[in-house]
């Protein structure tokens, strides 16, 4: 099954940035695509980015596109999320997770593998 367990959240400032890692341990996901998803206080989970297994694939949700980066390193088992330009809007917990599939896809329900979460609060 395999663990991931995503590090990097806490506060910052409206206008600052952010980067979230996320580790995966108890199995190699250089075969799996992978994705950061987010939940703001009183609303669903939502797609926010996603990378192939090779990494030359990505997407972005609309709400994210020109201000998050997706990246990983396979090599050490983990994916980045990098923020910048961050709004109050952006206040969520912050899901990596891993897919069953090795393209990049925004659909959840693609991925079978997810952390704990790491919460990231954008004060005004």
């Amino acid at each position: 099954q395999g663990h991931l367990v995503e590090s990097g959240g806490g506060s910052v400032q409206a206008g600052g940035s952010r980067r979230l890692s996320c580790q995966g341990s108890g199995r190699t996901f250089r075969s799996s695509a992978m994705a950061w998803f987010r939940q703001a206080p009183g609303k669903e989970r939502a797609f926010g980015a996603t990378i192939s297994w090779s990494g030359s694939s990505t997407y972005y949700a609309a709400s994210v596109k020109g201000r998050f980066t997706i990246s990983r390193d396979s090599a050490k088992n983990s994916v980045d999320l990098q923020m910048i330009s961050l709004t109050p809007v952006a206040t969520a917990v912050y899901y990596c997770a891993a897919a069953s599939t090795s393209s990049a896809t925004p659909y959840p329900g693609t991925y079978g593998c997810w952390g704990p979460g790491t919460p990231v609060t954008v004060s005004s």
